[in-house]
């Protein structure tokens, strides 16, 4: 996984806001368009259904009824959304997965988690029935097919699991997951959420969660820098009422949540996002969610994933704080109003 220094950090948001300004002049808007105060959700990918609660607030006017003007800001391959929201661009960003964000303060740059999407990541190692990989003891002997940024995360599960890294040959591939089928490597991994890509693997798919492991990291985490988050806190909580909202729309309506989506985000297809919203939806909310409402994170699960990463070595710099991380404050400023569904 790529590492962040605050001497790249400016050329690197330079570089952002100019792809993003790129696109064209409605991306510099007016902090107060309106009367409103806009909130730019910067993204570490492109458009997609992991947006699908939000889209949901914005058709049902759960933002406008908090009084902002909530506006997608597309991540991707040439921009770096923390460096985008950590240079004060935008207000705020949400990036795939936490070790992102541990990585940033490791260095210096003062952006924190306030709220997370899934409780629960995705990132799953997945086999055949017929070579099955059910539980960590069965990696070792085999070829894992991994993307180049999640051999961290193999390297994470063997350190947990007390399984030497020579035990496992590791097999840098791209996203597609050919190389199971073809035999070329025995596991390759992915999203649980990423039903498309899955589909080819078919009813011979074997699934062993990340999570389940014991490497415990959050998905979808929302962040904003330290300065905002001392000086906006009121609109922070805002948005996240109205987002919570949002994703309890998307659960009780599934159909209607993907026809906003689509409408939103015309590129996207409505058979695909309707399978996609079923599983994405049950990691929105968990038993985690029913207790203390959508959007909540346990603080001790960011200490063991900085310890993990600490005991791996890949804070170059020194190891963060966890109050430097992360911070329940937003989520306290809002746990009456945020859904309690799971």
């Amino acid at each position: 996984m790529e590492s962040i220094d605050r001497r790249s950090l400016l050329k690197r948001a330079a570089s952002g806001a100019a792809a993003t300004m790129a696109l064209g002049p409605t991306l510099v808007v007016d902090s107060f368009a309106q009367g409103k105060p806009v909130l730019n959700l910067q993204l570490g990918w492109l458009l997609s259904g992991n947006q699908l609660g939000e889209v949901c607030a914005k058709a049902m006017g759960y933002y406008d009824a908090e009084g902002i003007d909530l506006r997608f800001q597309a991540g991707g391959p040439n921009i770096d959304g923390v460096a985008v929201v950590a240079a004060g661009r935008f207000e705020v960003g949400q990036v795939s997965s936490s070790p992102s964000l541990m990585l940033a303060a490791s260095q210096d740059i003062p952006v924190k988690c306030f709220a997370t999407g899934a409780q629960v990541h995705p990132y799953t190692f997945f086999s055949l029935k017929k070579n099955p990989v059910r539980e960590p003891k069965d990696l070792v002997g085999k070829k894992v097919g991994i993307q180049a940024t999640g051999v961290i995360l193999l390297r994470a599960l063997l350190a947990k699991n007390k399984i030497a890294e020579k035990d496992v040959t590791i097999v840098t591939i791209g996203a597609d997951m050919s190389p199971l089928l073809t035999g070329q490597v025995d596991v390759v991994t992915g999203w649980l959420t990423n039903t498309t890509a899955l589909k080819v693997l078919g009813d011979q798919r074997v699934d062993m969660r990340l999570w389940d492991t014991g490497v415990k990291l959050y998905a979808l985490p929302y962040y904003a820098t330290a300065e905002t988050l001392r000086t906006k806190a009121d609109v922070l909580a805002k948005f996240v009422r109205a987002t919570g909202k949002g994703w309890a729309y998307a659960y009780a309506n599934q159909a209607a949540a993907v026809d906003f989506l689509i409408k939103e985000f015309p590129n996207l297809k409505r058979d695909d996002e309707l399978e996609a919203a079923k599983v994405m939806l049950e990691y929105a909310f968990s038993e985690k969610t029913k207790a203390e409402g959508w959007g909540a994170m346990d603080a001790a699960v960011w200490q063991d994933q900085i310890a993990l990463y600490a005991e791996l070595g890949q804070f170059t710099k020194r190891v963060p704080k966890l109050d430097e991380v992360m911070t329940l404050d937003i989520l306290k400023m809002t746990a009456d109003s945020r859904p309690r569904l799971g």
